[in-house]
């Protein structure tokens, strides 16, 4: 991805346009981390065994899962660190070393870093602040492709991808904030979430997955509607080799609408969310026919297969459909990492609207520096 493919023009923001967009951001990772906490406690139980665990209606509300209510699992973990390395991009971008996928890979290699490390490493002042967070330093089920693709530092390319057999829905999972860079192209979005997958996930469903993700959130994000956020998604995998699969998947969920009441069993006609395609359709689906936030969520974790995956794409596009007002309080209050999450949106949102204003050849603000340095 060249420089001179990705430098497209930055929106106008007007005091409204931010206010809405920040509240999209915020309830796009919000969302996200929602579902993923809501999924944690059933993720490895099938149907059965989870209505013999939580009741008839299955899960309907936070569980708990690694020793409390509301933990979040390596999704959410990961997501933080995509938004973290697009911001580092930003920043980088005034030096001249315009290249996001080599950010965002260098911000997955610092997630990687938690999955072994005791704890935060005080001495890496280049590290920025959200490596410095002490909750993140836990292993919360992380797909063994990430942990494999991210074991060095070479970077996987379309051309080379890293686990070129890899079609779990981790990479897919945690590619959503790519689609709030709303001042770029849809194609571009497509382009840049493709790349960041093949970092771990080199079969063409487990990238193209990601790409599709990362365009129905862009389109939320400028106010679209979700059917016609899956109709760009669609429209950029056609020109794609390989498409077939995840178009395949995602006709499916939008036929699955007008088949009738929405359920478990339907959800399950979907596939059971192993591979990233699946897990797509699963969580655009329950997105689709959700009432509001929480039916969706309810919806897009009780099936046999990923749930915690499945819920945070789906929590994921409806925060970014409705923004944070629509999430539910007392989930929230119960939310691992919120103020994390929270301070990371305002971040990525304060970047994307006022960059310019923060850092630049004529203007340094240090403290955002040293948030986001502009090393690795």
């Amino acid at each position: 991805m060249s420089a001179s493919a990705i430098a497209t023009a930055t929106p106008l923001w007007g005091r409204v346009e931010q206010q809405d967009f920040r509240s999209r951001v915020r309830g796009c990772l919000i969302g996200g981390a929602l579902g993923d906490a809501l999924g944690a406690p059933v993720m490895a139980l099938g149907l059965d065994a989870i209505r013999e665990a939580h009741g008839p209606d299955s899960v309907t509300d936070l569980a708990p899962a690694y020793g409390r209510r509301g933990a979040v699992t390596s999704v959410t973990q990961q997501t933080l660190f995509t938004v973290d390395g697009l911001i580092r991009a930003q920043v980088r971008r005034d030096t001249g070393a315009w290249h996001p996928p080599t950010d965002v890979h260098r911000a997955h290699r610092r997630w990687a870093a938690t999955q072994s490390d005791w704890g935060p490493d005080e001495r890496r002042k280049d590290n920025g602040w959200l490596a410095q967070e002490e909750w993140l330093y836990v292993r919360r089920d992380p797909s063994r492709n990430c942990l494999t693709g991210l074991g060095d530092e070479i970077m996987g390319t379309l051309e080379s991808p890293k686990n070129p057999t890899a079609r779990d829905p981790a990479a897919l999972a945690r590619s959503g904030p790519f689609g709030l860079l709303v001042g770029w192209e849809p194609g571009l979005v497509f382009q840049l979430a493709v790349e960041c997958a093949t970092q771990t996930h080199g079969h063409p469903t487990g990238y193209l997955s990601a790409g599709a993700y990362a365009v129905i959130v862009h389109a939320l994000a400028r106010a679209e509607t979700l059917d016609a956020a899956v109709q760009r998604a669609l429209a950029q995998l056609a020109a794609r080799p390989s498409h077939q699969p995840v178009t395949d998947a995602l006709q499916h969920a939008l036929g699955a609408v007008r088949q009738g009441m929405p359920n478990p069993e339907r959800v399950a006609s979907l596939g059971d969310g192993e591979v990233a395609e699946e897990a797509l359709a699963i969580g655009v689906y329950c997105a689709l026919v959700g009432e509001d936030v929480r039916h969706g969520l309810r919806l897009a974790v009780n099936h046999g297969g990923p749930s915690a995956a499945t819920g945070a794409i789906c929590g994921s596009l409806l925060g970014a459909l409705h923004g944070e007002t629509a999430l539910p309080p007392a989930w929230l209050a119960e939310l691992e990492g919120r103020a994390t999450v929270l301070e990371l949106a305002d971040d990525f949102s304060m970047e994307m609207t006022q960059g310019p204003a923060l850092h630049g050849p004529s203007v340094s603000a240090p403290g955002w520096l040293l948030r986001y340095p502009r090393g690795v």
